[in-house]
């Protein structure tokens, strides 16, 4: 049975005009998802732009510049919720100069949607934003083929789409990959199922995501708690307490429990689990928490407890995929701060192993730049040892991302391998 607080996170991705923008707002309007006076905005915006109906693109193009253009340039985050489920979908851009925004878009994301278009099926594009979701080992990919009413809703047309995306996805990382032929502009398999395509016994695109299976997606054996801050309230009724709050990343917890501390070592026994407003007896990624331990150990923001039998790579050499988002390229051995979880270091990028072609999925070894969107295996090392898992493992302490210290702004993201 689902959890209809359950939240799931998705991405979008396709091409230019494959249909991104059209597709949230058909999923937003015909689940009625939609603020009254959003909607009355968007049917005047779609009259003055000469449209006989609702545009439904103009519900996820809030920024004045893709209205203009007609195109997707930034992260657009949008909230529904139906009777089964909570969503956040992040629409990201489909222009290759955007790769970082699509990284950012899927880091988080237990779902991606890939856009084809029926009429040109799997291009370059494509498989672009299949091998970052692969890369960002995000656990489902949706593929939509769209604009099946340009094809007379051919199964054939479905079929090819199919095996060309088939034919290359068999080198990537995802467990389940899934196939809806829909058109976002007609509305069919997107909320309903579509009358005109008899011949796909598939669910539609809302029941799909309304009841894929994601509990298993969490890692539930290595248990990581993130130390973010120590609660010291002293006041009448918690005079003497002293508790570590954050957010559990992966692994389940119990009071009792052996724990460890790192990087000191030190060990002990949970002595209670709190929320704001209850004491529980078990906790689990990703529930927000303060844990009390029943020995008096020096903790303190970027520490991390971990149990006992089960423990952390504590490193400073991190291999790396790194992600570029900045538009100053990587200086050559320049000092950057590190955020990992709650802990925060000194870096240094030591070497840049390859360079990465989504494009060709080859590998650079020539090229040593880094530059705005380069997606690259690089070598860090850090002036104090991390707490890491690998990417693959736990997508909150396989992950990092670099701050430049002369302007606070991160400059990159990364995958530890």
């Amino acid at each position: 049975m689902l959890d209809n607080n359950q939240l799931l996170r998705f991405t979008t991705a396709g091409s230019v005009d494959d249909g991104k923008s059209t597709l949230i707002g058909r999923l937003l309007y015909d689940s009625k998802s939609i603020f009254e006076d959003q909607l009355e905005a968007i049917e005047n915006t779609s009259r003055k732009k000469g449209h006989d109906g609702v545009d439904l693109a103009l519900f996820t193009d809030g920024l004045r510049a893709e209205r203009e253009q007609g195109i997707t340039i930034d992260v657009a985050y949008r909230y529904f919720t139906t009777p089964k489920r909570k969503f956040i979908i992040a629409d990201t851009p489909g222009h290759i100069q955007y790769t970082r925004n699509m990284v950012t878009g899927a880091s988080t994301a237990n779902a991606a949607i890939i856009l084809v278009d029926a009429r040109h099926g799997v291009i370059e594009q494509t498989r672009r934003h299949a091998f970052i979701a692969s890369l960002l080992q995000i656990p489902h990919i949706i593929v939509c083929i769209n604009k099946m009413d340009l094809v007379d809703y051919q199964e054939k047309a479905y079929n090819v789409v199919i095996d060309q995306f088939e034919e290359f996805s068999s080198k990537l990382l995802v467990k389940d990959i899934r196939f809806i032929p829909i058109s976002a502009l007609e509305g069919d398999n997107v909320v309903n199922r579509s009358s005109k395509m008899n011949w796909y016994q598939g669910a539609p695109l809302l029941h799909t995501l309304e009841t894929m299976h994601i509990s298993s997606d969490i890692n539930k054996i290595d248990g990581r708690f993130p130390v973010q801050t120590v609660l010291r309230p002293q006041n009448e009724s918690h005079r003497d307490y002293r508790g570590y709050a954050g957010r559990v990343s992966s692994g389940i917890f119990r009071v009792g429990d052996e724990v460890t501390v790192l990087p000191s070592g030190f060990t002990s026994k949970i002595k209670s689990i709190d929320t704001f407003d209850e004491e529980l007896d078990v906790a689990y990624a990703p529930m927000s928490i303060s844990m009390t331990l029943e020995d008096d150990i020096d903790i303190s923001r970027g520490d991390m407890i971990v149990r006992s039998n089960n423990k952390p790579e504590a490193t400073q050499d991190i291999e790396m995929m790194l992600c570029w988002l900045h538009d100053n390229p990587a200086r050559p051995r320049a000092k950057y701060s590190i955020q990992h979880t709650s802990n925060t270091q000194k870096a240094m990028i030591k070497e840049i192993v390859y360079k990465f072609d989504i494009n060709t999925f080859k590998r650079n070894t020539e090229d040593k730049e880094l530059n705005m969107n380069d997606i690259s295996k690089v070598k860090i090392r850090t002036t104090k040892p991390l707490m890491i898992d690998s990417y693959r493992e736990n997508r909150t302490t396989g992950s990092i991302i670099l701050i430049d210290d002369t302007t606070n702004e991160t400059v990159a993201a990364g995958m530890i391998v």
